[in-house]
């Protein structure tokens, strides 16, 4: 088995390697390479591949951008210190991921399932379909958003800036968006809130429902309700009731507990 790895740290290499040795022997590491550069160009000399491992985080840039230029064509088992949640969609993908520092068990799961894979009359066109779906879903997940940091408000004949640690919560009432601050302040707004959620850090404001859009900051208590939602109360309190949904109370809990 023809086996290239892509990796920029000498004892991750190295590590590798001895685990190889030990968990498959057959495994013949044709080719290292520490770079996206090096990368690029070992691969665009088409040789003949059975399995890449490959890093994320690479000495020039990230492995992703290896498949911008060139076609990669082999399976490929990542090797990433990302924890698991941020890489779920490698699984979904059907493209194993291997979390540092390996383990010996877990690189040997890694092997079965790239041989039972491997064993598969259609296992050629799996990587491909898998990688594109995969970058495009790791680069959002890597690559930092720039979030609404402020919004300026309308207030009287002036206008005021609102730092968004500062906002409790969005609501619709009347048909209008309002934005409630920690302290009390009401102030309307011209977005929609499902324009607010694409705005803001998704782990400090949740949608809880059709009409509130709450920071993690102004939950003071959670209540169990009836048919499996939750009852929030929130500072400042509304006017209105606000309620989690039952789709939605296993996300929120998800969310207050990070």
């Amino acid at each position: 088995m023809n086996v290239l790895l892509i990796e920029d740290e000498e004892l991750a290499v190295f590590r590798l390697t001895e685990l190889l040795s030990e968990v498959a022997p057959q495994v013949k590491i044709v080719q290292t390479t520490p770079s996206v550069e090096a990368s690029v160009a070992y691969l665009q000399t088409a040789p003949e591949l059975d399995l890449i491992f490959m890093d994320i985080e690479l000495a020039d840039g990230q492995s992703f951008e290896i498949f911008d230029q060139t076609t990669v064509s082999a399976p490929i088992i990542f090797t990433t210190s990302y924890d698991e949640y941020a890489i779920k969609a490698f699984k979904v993908n059907s493209i194993d991921y291997l979390l540092k520092p390996i383990k010996q068990q877990e690189l040997a799961a890694s092997l079965e399932k790239y041989g039972q894979l491997n064993r598969r009359p259609q296992v050629k066109s799996v990587p491909v379909v898998a990688i594109d779906a995969l970058i495009q879903q790791l680069r959002q997940q890597t690559q930092p958003t720039d979030y609404r940091r402020r919004f300026l408000v309308r207030h009287l004949s002036q206008w005021l800036p609102i730092d968004v640690a500062d906002i409790a919560y969005f609501h619709y009432e009347d048909r209008v968006t309002l934005l409630r601050t920690l302290s009390g302040q009401k102030y309307s707004l011209d977005y929609k809130l499902e324009e607010l959620e694409d705005m803001l850090d998704p782990s400090l404001f949740f949608r809880v429902n059709r009409q509130f859009l709450i920071s993690v900051h102004s939950v003071q208590q959670i209540h169990s309700y009836f048919h499996h939602k939750l009852k929030l109360v929130l500072k400042p309190v509304p006017t209105d009731e606000v309620l989690v949904s039952r789709e939605r109370a296993t996300d929120f809990r998800k969310w207050m507990g990070k």
